[in-house]
């Protein structure tokens, strides 16, 4: 294959957060903070077919789960994070666990949550083929690598989170202490091989969003903003967002300067389906028939009652 955007360079800084048009599903993926918002066991897995036509084009998978706890009579949320990413000859996997403090403020609450993890980067650099007579890259160019690398670093994350009946809205810091992962190769013998370095960008994250009640129906409109920066670009998107009775949902939404989103959803029994479909609105167009996103979930309400406290069957009734 060409390696047009899989060259590796001795020293490369870049985004590696995953891309999902459904964001407002996993919201803990972005931010650390946005976790036990409810009483529920929340687990979500999802998976995105990036410019779909286009080989060897992005393709990503998520998994997130999160629940509320009380310690001391605190409020805490718990939760982890899982993506792994392929993209060419590159891959990379984020694997997170995460913790948030709650407290009352102004008749909502308010979350400060902290992310601990691992950032692994991979690349094929096996699979890697010149053609000959190639006129950007040499056969024996140092900053591309013949053997499979790979390489593991610590990686962080902090966020703020405020859930009211009326709203909710967040902050956070993704890849906060901007891990450098030195990519050795697999074979594990340092010797004379070359090192290569990836380090992963900060990346900022606001997200909010509400959920409307139209007065006299059981619709309500659920609108929705994420907004994201590595401090040289900056880009968002905008969700609306039609569901009935709690049940069935469908909207559209706008990434700038980037496609135009339709998705749908249902949740019955506590289990979630949704489907997102991007129409790209660049060049990529002509040569994909554009993005496909899958989202399944699951929850389980948790009972922090008193009334079921030091509660014991009888014998005469087990």
């Amino acid at each position: 294959m060409a390696i047009s955007l899989l060259v590796l360079p001795q020293s490369l800084i870049a985004q590696v957060d995953a891309q999902h048009t459904q964001y407002f599903e996993v919201p803990n993926y972005y931010n650390p903070a946005a976790i036990g918002t409810t009483d529920f066991v929340k687990i979500r897995g999802g998976m995105r077919m990036q410019w779909v036509g286009i080989e060897n084009a992005p393709q990503s998978f998520v998994a997130a789960a999160d629940m509320p706890f009380k310690f001391l009579n605190k409020r805490f949320g718990v939760g982890v994070v899982m993506q792994q990413e392929s993209l060419g000859l590159y891959k990379n996997m984020v694997l997170g666990a995460q913790l948030g403090y709650k407290f009352k403020l102004l008749k909502g609450e308010f979350t400060a949550g902290v992310q601990v993890g691992l950032l692994n980067e991979s690349f094929k650099g096996s699979e890697v083929f010149i053609p000959d007579n190639d006129d950007y890259h040499e056969g024996n160019d140092d900053a591309i690598p013949t053997t499979d690398i790979g390489g593991n670093a610590l990686d962080l994350g902090v966020g703020v989170f405020y859930t009211h009946k009326l709203f909710w809205a967040g902050v956070s810091c993704t890849h906060v202490n901007s891990p450098t992962i030195t990519l050795n190769a697999e074979s594990g013998e340092g010797g004379n091989e070359k090192n290569y370095e990836f380090q992963a960008g900060r990346t900022l994250y606001f997200m909010a969003g509400s959920n409307i009640p139209i007065k006299n129906t059981l619709f309500e409109v659920i609108p929705s903003v994420l907004v994201k920066s590595d401090f040289t670009f900056t880009t968002g998107e905008i969700t609306g967002r039609v569901r009935y009775n709690k049940f069935l949902s469908a909207g559209i939404g706008y990434r700038y300067d980037d496609a135009i989103m339709a998705m749908v959803g249902a949740e019955y029994k506590n289990f979630y389906l949704g489907y997102s479909y991007d129409y790209h609105m660049s060049e990529i167009a002509k040569a994909s028939s554009g993005s496909h996103e899958i989202m399944l979930g699951y929850k389980l309400k948790l009972d922090f009652s008193e009334k079921n406290k030091n509660k014991h069957k009888s014998i005469r009734i087990m």
